[in-house]
């Protein structure tokens, strides 16, 4: 090795040494010792998601949520996490069922512990309320469903297409769906098409072109987000924007999407990425011009960690807020986080102000509605 060569490693060695001195040494008390599994299940609906809860020596309880984990997902988390302090949140393995929920109760917890609302610690707000929609897809009523939601407050909704009999679908189709949707506006309210990645690509071209005229807010998942140049022809042939994020749990593949010019709402999965991740995904997709409407299909929590989120992302477009059918559903989710965290005004649903994720959770909710 030349002189030049150890004189560089050796400043480089002085360098790291003193930006190691200078990092604060993690808050006394915020390691992790205890993961806990909370599965609920709506009572009506029967959707199921799993509360987890993550306790640091010092007291401190933050709460996540996860579509559905097992023991082992628990124990691969446990083996990662206990005696981890809560502050290295980032350094999550992506990998492990439970990443995107630990990463949403320790934002939680490290917001707490520096007594701020969690999208000051993202470095929020760039905006002081979210708006949002209701997906109505599952009603058993979608005229109805959407009624419901429009009296709730919300002035955009999901409205899921029917599921097609069979491939190449006819022009009644296409009427009917345009039906639905003028029906909508009807009453003050913007729509978003949901596909579900239930159509053909011939199917879901013909279905955008359809609707385009009434200017959806975007169609949702018009086929399954697998190849790219397909997609990028359903793009080039209509003006409707198209969303992705079901299904996807990488997020190189919203990646592909954005070079193949065919995504114009990225929409990760937030009980899968949790926050940390969505807001990876989030600025990859700003630098493509592209705006961010975060799924989320669990419970309360999320959507608390989902206003925090919308309040830290500059390109952040809606949010969907889960809002079912039955009023003891409905109930059981007040139950659970307070009813003021699910509140929509005028299409939009305020800031929780609280350290961290500003909700009371009860436990008591928790075990009365255990999925068994």
């Amino acid at each position: 090795m030349s002189m030049h060569a150890v004189r560089r490693r050796a400043r480089l060695e002085s360098l790291l040494a003193a930006q190691a001195a200078a990092v604060p040494a993690p808050a006394a008390g915020l390691e992790i010792a205890e993961l806990r599994l909370f599965p609920v299940r709506e009572p009506v609906s029967g959707r199921r998601w799993t509360v987890v809860r993550a306790k640091t020596r010092s007291g401190l309880t933050g709460y996540g949520e996860c579509a559905q984990a097992s023991a082992a997902d628990l124990a691969a988390a446990e083996r990662f996490w206990l005696g981890r302090p809560a502050t290295s949140y980032a350094t999550a393995p992506p990998n492990l069922a439970l990443s995107g929920a630990i990463d949403v109760a320790l934002l939680d917890l490290t917001a707490q512990a520096a007594k701020a609302p969690l999208y000051r610690l993202l470095g929020g707000p760039t905006r002081n309320k979210a708006r949002a929609f209701a997906s109505t897809a599952g009603a058993s009523d979608p005229a109805a469903a959407v009624q419901r939601a429009v009296a709730a407050g919300y002035r955009a909704v999901g409205i899921a297409v029917p599921a097609p009999a069979a491939r190449n679908q006819g022009d009644a189709y296409q009427i009917a769906l345009r039906r639905l949707a003028e029906s909508v506006q009807a009453q003050a309210a913007d729509f978003v098409l949901e596909g579900g990645g239930l159509l053909t690509p011939g199917d879901a071209a013909r279905v955008a072109a359809a609707v385009q005229r009434l200017h959806p807010l975007w169609f949702d998942e018009p086929c399954m987000a697998g190849a790219a140049e397909t997609i990028r022809k359903i793009a080039d042939e209509n003006v409707t924007p198209l969303g992705f994020g079901l299904g996807i749990r990488a997020a190189g593949a919203f990646q592909d999407l954005l070079r193949a010019g065919c995504l114009d709402i990225a929409r990760p999965d937030l009980l899968h990425f949790g926050i940390t991740q969505s807001r990876r995904i989030a600025a990859l997709a700003e630098t493509y011009y592209v705006a961010v409407a975060p799924r989320h299909e669990g419970g309360p929590i999320s959507t608390a960690a989902a206003l925090h989120l919308a309040a830290s992302l500059p390109n952040f477009f809606i949010q969907q807020i889960p809002f079912p059918e039955a009023a003891e559903d409905r109930a059981m989710r007040a139950e659970i986080a307070g009813a003021g965290v699910e509140s929509v005004k005028d299409g939009f649903a305020a800031l929780p102000a609280g350290p961290g994720l500003g909700i009371a959770i009860s436990e008591a909710a928790l075990e009365k509605y255990h999925a068994a």
